[in-house]
């Protein structure tokens, strides 16, 4: 679904998610595997594992399964349950957050003669826009 409104924060594209049945019995499955790895873990941190040179790195690789199936936790429940939505959004010029006008993209140079005008337009950009 596509809309024609081009004004600030209108949705330009809204797609619904799909909601599949097959994803869902995946991140149940995944979120138990999940569950298993964090006891694991704990079990071995409780028990001083790591105290050990193999209990070492069977700690790390347990903590790299626990992140690397929450990974796939998490993409799949961007994929499949969230919409996926593009709004209109403001775009703007390299300079315009940090200049008022294009001319002075390069900078002015300090004018010791108008010091508070200067300071001014320093501390508040967009005076007397």
């Amino acid at each position: 679904m596509s809309s024609s409104g081009s004004s600030y924060g209108d949705i330009h594209r809204y797609e619904p998610a799909r909601e599949s049945t097959a994803a869902a019995i995946a991140i149940v499955l995944l979120t138990v595997i999940e569950v298993v790895f964090v006891f694991l873990f704990v079990y071995g941190l409780m028990f001083g594992w790591a105290s050990t040179e193999f209990g070492n790195m069977y700690m790390g690789a347990l903590l790299a399964l626990i992140f690397v199936d929450l990974a796939f936790i998490l993409l799949l429940y961007r994929k499949e349950f969230l919409p996926d939505v593009m709004i209109v959004k403001k775009r703007r010029r390299k300079w315009e957050d940090l200049y008022v006008r294009e001319e002075d993209k390069d900078g002015v140079g300090v004018d010791t003669g108008n010091a508070v005008e200067t300071l001014k337009r320093a501390v508040y950009p967009y005076y007397k826009k």
